[in-house]
């Protein structure tokens, strides 16, 4: 893989550059603050993103290489891989992902994954390089190589811990201490007493002493619970007895206003029939004296008429007796025959006035009959009137008798189907059928009191689980600490076997590391220090209680700690060197940040002869400030492409 083509518009203090790298060596001269790792940053931010995390820095890249003056945060690379494929990764920094473009100018972005944290992982795809191993690796920047001037220490455990382990940063010793320290801290032992898995067990005892003390309020709570179980069951099925015998109350009490209204029928109508039985008497009765009457009447008018009779005959009488003495007495003819005359007159006055008084009496006779028959009219319409009366009566009875019977039939299947799912299906009957006499608001009142009895027992209950309660929380507090106890001391456990097996297995993969891999670094590291050396050294080996050893000409071994920080750095660099055919598939360009600041010529000579040699297949980046570099390459005849950053 190499880059081919730089395109930077703009890039913290780089603006408008355009870069065109060749194979093998390029050379990217610069003086101080002209760019140079701000060039480093935007290659490697453009192949895997800028992150806005500080990571313990005062900055993030973002903010540091964030321009000031323009709005514009974005750039180009181009670059091949081994296989001759071309890609283009624009970017514009001020968003999380780029955009891939093939050689033919085809946007392919979307043909890799994208991870939620670190945006797309096309380059990592392509190359099975993360950027982690890319500078730890093929980038040798100038923080490096400064850390080598002030501590050599630091820079010798780290050529340890990559022969060691493979990484310049992790050391097998470390770790393992690191690990150990962590248990005892994070854990303990048996031994200790005040770690965490001390505090737990004592404070676990004691929460079991505790909770055996209060576990016995669980036995009276289950006892309260029955019982408040039982009365609760019973006030709910003599509360739906208290319904259903006041529903029954009612339904009598409704009869017995229906009856009573039937009784006022029945009153009305015995009344009636009592004044049909009396104004039948009284026809009777009437009849009888209409007799009585008539015969009077007609014993009365046989007396007027008698009377009648006899003051007529005695007229009569006088005037015959008149006549007969005026015939003796009197002559004159024409007053005889006057007086004569008045004998047929009378008659005739007497036979009308007879006729007359005849007419009278029939008169009254008939009045007096036509009186009684109208009375007797009267009072048989009177009867018919209130046999009527009782006719519709007895209808009535009937109907609210009839009526009143399926009214109290249906309003009991009512409460038998209201109420069958709740109470018994014998004591539901038996309820419903409850005499009338028997069922009295004395009964009523005490099935009240009864529940009344029972709430108060219930209450009572109440406030005894009350009284419960606290204790019974503080004992499900107790337990649920003690789960969470026993869950952190589960963790600490499974923390400790995790430990205990990432040290078994740090262990085993160090001893692998010895055995394979070390033996190939320090091979590497032997061919490549000769070489950088010009054989003045050739061998050097790696053991856990020396370190690393380098063998002198005379054949004694001397540690690494006894060079010079010159021979040091070579070191350092010769390893990561020999490292970079291991990364990948792909031939990695090496990026190379004033890692010779503090070679002097023969070193620089020796490094650049042997970087030449041994990486014809790689593209070397040489960033630098001086032009020791281009010299002796010039000196030496090789080929390298030169590139200048200028201060603007």
């Amino acid at each position: 893989m190499k880059i081919n083509k730089i395109k930077i518009n703009s890039y913290g203090k780089l603006k408008e550059k355009e870069l065109e790298l060749k194979d093998n060596i390029n050379i990217i001269y610069g003086e101080n603050e002209a760019g140079k790792s701000t060039l480093l940053k935007f290659i490697i931010n453009s192949l895997y993103g800028i992150s806005k995390n500080k990571k313990g820095k005062e900055y993030s890249d973002y903010e540091k290489y964030l321009p000031w003056e323009r709005e514009e945060f974005s750039g180009k690379l181009e670059y091949e891989l081994d296989n001759k494929e071309k890609f283009e990764v624009y970017r514009d920094f001020k968003k999380k992902n780029p955009k891939i473009f093939n050689e033919k100018k085809e946007e392919i972005t979307k043909q890799f994954n994208v991870d939620k944290n670190k945006g797309s992982e096309f380059f990592y795809e392509q190359t099975k390089v993360d950027e982690a191993l890319f500078l730890s690796s093929v980038v040798v920047n100038q923080q490096e190589v400064t850390l080598q001037t002030q501590e050599q220490s630091i820079l010798i455990q780290k050529i340890a811990n990559l022969v060691g382990t493979g990484d310049d940063n992790v050391s097998f010793k470390r770790a393992i201490d690191r690990i150990n320290r962590r248990q005892l801290e994070e854990i303990g032992t048996e031994r200790s007493r005040e770690k965490p898995i001390n505090l737990i067990s004592r404070e676990t005892e004691n929460l079991i002493n505790e909770r055996q003390e209060l576990e016995k309020y669980e036995d009276i709570k289950y006892e309260i619970e029955e019982n408040k179980n039982e009365l609760q069951s019973e006030i709910k099925r003599l509360e739906k007895e208290f319904l259903i015998l006041n529903e029954i109350k009612k339904i009598n009490e409704n009869e017995k206003i229906e009856q009573e209204k039937i009784k006022i029928k029945e009153k009305i109508k015995n009344e009636n029939e009592e004044k049909i039985k009396n104004t039948k008497n009284r026809i009777e009765e009437i009849e009888n004296n209409n007799k009585k009457i008539i015969e009077k009447e007609i014993e009365k008018n046989k007396k007027i008429k008698n009377k009648l009779n006899r003051k007529i005959t005695i007229i009569f009488l006088l005037i015959i007796l008149i006549n007969i003495i005026q015939f003796i007495f009197i002559k004159n003819k024409l007053i005889k025959n006057i007086f004569l005359l008045t004998i047929p007159a009378y008659l005739i006055f007497s036979l009308f006035l007879i006729k007359n008084k005849n007419k009278k009496i029939k008169i009254k006779e008939n009045n007096k009959k036509e009186e009684i028959n109208i009375e007797k009219n009267n009072l048989k319409n009177e009867i018919n009137i209130l046999q009527k009366n009782n006719e519709e009566l007895k209808e009535e009875i009937n109907k609210l008798k009839n009526n009143f019977n399926l009214k109290i039939n249906l309003e009991k299947e009512k409460i038998k189907n209201k109420y069958k799912n709740n109470i018994e299906k014998n004591k539901l009957e038996e309820l419903l059928n409850t005499e009338k006499e028997n069922l009295n608001s004395q009964k009523i009142y005490n099935l009240q009191n009864e529940i009344n009895s029972k709430k108060i027992k219930l209450h009572t209950l109440n406030l005894d689980q009350e009284n419960i309660e606290p204790k019974l929380e503080n004992l499900s507090k107790i337990e649920e600490k003690i789960v969470n106890n026993n869950e952190k001391m589960l963790t600490l456990k499974n923390l400790e076997k995790s430990m205990n097996l990432a040290k078994e297995t740090l262990s085993k993969c160090y001893e692998k590391m010895k055995n394979t891999v070390t033996p190939k670094f320090t091979q590497n590291l032997s061919d490549t220090i000769s070489q950088i050396t010009e054989g003045k050294y050739s061998n050097v080996i790696f053991n856990d209680e020396t370190g690393l050893m380098v063998e002198l000409k005379n054949g004694n071994y001397e540690t690494v700690s006894k060079f010079s920080i010159g021979t040091i750095d070579q070191l350092y660099l010769s390893l990561r060197l020999s490292m970079v055919e291991e990364l990948s598939e792909e031939k990695m360009p090496i990026i190379l940040d004033e890692a010779f600041a503090y070679y002097d010529k023969k070193r620089l000579k020796n490094i650049l002869k042997y970087i030449n040699n041994r990486f014809k297949n790689n593209q070397i980046i040489i960033l630098t400030c001086t032009e020791r570099e281009k010299k002796i390459l010039e000196e030496l005849n090789i080929e390298f492409n030169l590139l200048q950053l200028n201060n603007t």
